[in-house]
């Protein structure tokens, strides 16, 4: 059991590179048919030139939510860990491996975030638009002007890089700990990835606040909430614990991770469904507050998403997909713990919140020019094949179980 080492086969591969080409057929389609003024499926993409709208523009959209969705998953995958750690988790040693490889992801993500705010910032952030802080301009902006020394672009780069510096470090030092433990035995390994992991952890909470402003809430510059930071890392934390789920199931059901029996299920099926409701409590406690005051300011941001003929469906899906479904379907005690319903509702969870970012993200970045059709869809698959195929890779390379783990007794033993 603790030699198991997951093989990624050529047919799996096969299968991802498959979805990957497909995905890039379907995107270009997408494109073709935006440049043709026709409407892709289920689209509502506006001819070109409306409003000076171009097809590129939401092409960069598309980009920087898939970005967002799935560096968040990879990060998400080194929290995990690090709460493991902290409070000393003995039930999880059996998983910890898959949100290691889901972490491997975040050096492309960095990657691809930064490339693409370089080529497309003045698309995505309407803060980037020099004129705004020019005051002999006519579109000059006040309320940005005054916000100049936070929103520029060198302090918002120099942001993004650090974090993801500071992300990837402490990863790396993290699975470092892991691996040698695996050689070494013994605590040491394990009480230095305690530390490790609590300085994660108070960076994490206060960085990943602050990127949730940079790279979401300042789309929309005049609008903001002081619960934001804390809404995106719910919508990035319950889709990471459904991803670990999800692989987990999969890999049972291959033969692997003969460790993880029905009480783990359980406790990760917990999770799922209990932050379900954390991620709806977030949801609503924003959105009562802004719609009770009635402040133009502030309803705003919802009226361009719940009032709008171009979005209203998302956001009521965006609430059934992350909210009714997930409660309804894991509320009894047995769907937590058998791998026939831990294989549907993970997937429901990670479309509904690819859903919630694109609801963040579409409406500030194209207005009525958005919508939901090939290019979406063919976009999605190329950055889930990608990401599974670094999360399988990554898999593949060290033991699929912690060994010499100090907590692996407790695991073994583990019942609820």
């Amino acid at each position: 059991m603790s030699d198991e080492k997951y093989i990624f086969s050529a047919g799996a591969k096969k299968n991802i590179l498959i979805t990957f080409v497909v995905g890039l057929v379907l995107a270009a389609l997408g494109v073709v048919m935006m440049n043709m003024g026709g409407h892709d499926a289920h689209g509502a993409a506006a001819d070109a030139g409306h409003h000076g709208f171009n097809w590129t523009q939401r092409l960069y959209a598309n980009l920087w939510i898939n970005n967002l969705f799935f560096t968040g998953l990879a990060a998400i995958g080194i929290f995990f860990i690090a709460i493991q750690y902290v409070a000393q988790a003995g039930w999880s040693v059996g998983l910890k491996r898959i949100p290691m490889a889901m972490a491997s992801w975040l050096p492309i993500g960095a990657g691809l975030m930064i490339i693409v705010f370089l080529i497309a910032n003045h698309d995505l952030f309407h803060w980037t638009h020099e004129y705004l802080y020019d005051k002999a301009d006519e579109r000059f902006d006040e309320i940005l002007y005054n916000k100049k020394g936070y929103l520029n672009f060198g302090f918002y780069m120099a942001r993004m890089v650090g974090f993801f510096a500071v992300w990837y470090i402490l990863f790396r030092l993290i699975r470092k700990q892991m691996l040698a433990e695996d050689i070494d035995g013994g605590v040491d390994h394990w009480k230095k990835n305690v530390t490790l992991s609590a300085i994660f952890l108070v960076f994490f909470g206060y960085s990943s606040s602050v990127a949730a402003w940079d790279w979401v809430m300042s789309i929309d510059p005049h609008w903001f909430s002081t619960m934001f930071g804390w809404y995106v890392f719910a919508s990035w934390w319950v889709s990471g614990l459904a991803l670990i789920a999800f692989i987990a199931v999969l890999l049972k059901d291959k033969g692997y991770l003969k460790i993880v029996n029905a009480n783990h299920l359980h406790d990760i099926g917990k999770f799922i469904w209990g932050f379900s409701i954390f991620w709806t409590y977030i949801w609503f406690s924003q959105f009562l507050l802004i719609y009770y005051a009635n402040i133009p300011e502030e309803t705003i941001y919802f009226v361009e998403r719940w009032k709008s003929d171009q979005y209203s469906v998302y956001f009521f899906l965006n609430l059934i997909l992350n909210f009714f479904l997930p409660f309804l379907l894991l509320l009894p005690r047995e769907a937590k713990r058998h791998t026939r319903f831990l294989k549907v509702v993970p997937p429901i969870i990670l479309f509904g919140h690819w859903i919630d970012f694109y609801l963040m993200v579409t409406p500030g970045t194209l207005k009525e020019n958005g919508g939901f059709g090939l290019l979406e869809i063919g976009l999605i698959m190329v950055y889930a094949s990608a990401f599974i195929y670094t999360v399988l890779h990554s898999l593949a390379k060290h033991p699929l179980v912690a060994k010499n783990h100090p907590m692996m007794e407790e695991t073994l033993h583990h019942h609820i």
